[in-house]
């Protein structure tokens, strides 16, 4: 089995650049998939709260697969007309076909979340600037610790898989910091790594040689007075092999670039992007698909080699064991679509796994 976790926002449908709250959707949703079925199958699906608003990293599955974590929880208050920010960790433990959620209140509003290679810890990202540290033991959590990185926003998450630190962007602060996670506390060094501008996600290969950061530019300020006209954005490669980390070249995409995943044999950057699709029909730079664009990752040096069009609003990306499939989440169609590469192309396999809401955050276990 090759598993995945994607969290679904039923509540928000996103048309033509516009954000509508259509009544009677139903619940927000986590959906544990199997990849390697055939066809790729839901194996189960459970009631959570999460959103499309915020980075595509508000899930993580544990390495055992029967512990997942949600954030970025939100719900839809209709009366005032206004999403509401809850401020509250998810985690859903799943026995065969059903599942369990477990609420932890956490004072602030998560973003991402990520679990250490081993298991025994989740580290989740929040909007008020503090890394928050659980250890996990016999499927359950306790909070360990609250380590401050920034006085601003923080997104996505990555932590190398030997375990020994994290990357962690900093939205609004910009650029990335890197936690120590080698002591029994988690330490944030004092490095910062270079990015594009509203630094979002970030993905680490299976060897911990190199990391990914993707930026979301000017759609990621909370600033008024001004609008996107789909300005290219940038996707950051790093060095991870040694310390410090370093950022050794950025590649141009196109705009907001919500999915950036690296391939586990580190070849190969996928960037899945709204590219104008996120804009109005009547705004300059709208566009009615996104695309998907293929980078190889030359030792060091990110190459352009390929690029489709894809759905709107797409949101999540993420590559599977073999390096030779890419998942897709593509919100407005409410589904997941898998790519393949072939060669240096990429093609649509055109298999899709209809999801009940809007495919919002994905991560592999």
């Amino acid at each position: 089995m090759e598993l995945f976790v994607s969290a679904n926002d039923a509540k928000l449908v996103r048309d033509a650049g516009r954000d509508l709250f259509p009544a009677g959707v139903g619940a927000d949703t986590l959906s544990l998939i199997d990849l390697d079925a055939e066809p790729p199958a839901v194996l189960a699906t459970v009631d959570v709260r999460t959103s499309i608003v915020g980075p595509p990293q508000a899930v993580a599955l544990a390495p055992a697969g029967q512990l997942a974590a949600v954030a970025a929880p939100t719900s839809y208050d209709a009366a005032a007309g206004t999403l509401v920010f809850h401020e509250v960790l998810q985690l859903v433990r799943f026995d065969g076909s059903s599942a369990s959620v477990e609420v932890i209140e956490l004072g602030s509003h998560p973003q991402a979340v990520a679990f250490t290679p081993d298991g025994r810890r989740l580290l989740v990202t929040t909007v008020g600037g503090e890394v928050v540290v659980f250890d996990i033991a016999d499927g359950r959590a306790e909070q360990r610790q609250r380590v401050p990185v920034s006085s601003g926003r923080l997104a996505g998450i990555g932590v190398l898989p030997d375990g020994s630190a994290a990357i962690v962007s900093l939205r609004d602060e910009q650029g990335a910091a890197v936690l120590d996670l080698t002591g029994p506390d988690v330490v944030a060094r004092p490095q910062r790594l270079a990015t594009g501008v509203s630094p979002y996600v970030v993905d680490v290969d299976a060897a911990g040689r190199w990391a990914v950061i993707g930026s979301v530019g000017w759609a990621g300020k909370d600033v008024r007075g001004g609008q996107s006209v789909a300005d290219a954005d940038l996707v950051t490669l790093v060095d991870a092999s040694s310390t410090p980390l370093t950022s050794v070249d950025h590649a141009a995409v196109p705009s907001v670039p919500e999915g950036v995943a690296i391939s586990p044999d580190g070849r190969w950057v996928v960037a899945l992007c709204m590219a104008g699709s996120q804009i109005p029909p009547e705004q300059p730079g709208h566009s009615d698909t996104g695309r998907l664009v293929l980078l190889a990752n030359d030792d060091g040096r990110l190459r352009r080699v390929a690029e489709l069009p894809t759905g709107a609003a797409a949101q999540g990306v993420v590559f599977s064991r073999d390096s030779e499939r890419i998942v897709a989440q593509l919100y407005a169609d409410r589904c997941l679509a898998v790519y393949r590469i072939s060669g240096e192309g990429l093609t649509d396999t055109g298999v899709h796994i209809d999801l009940p809401g809007g495919p919002a955050s994905l991560r592999r276990g």
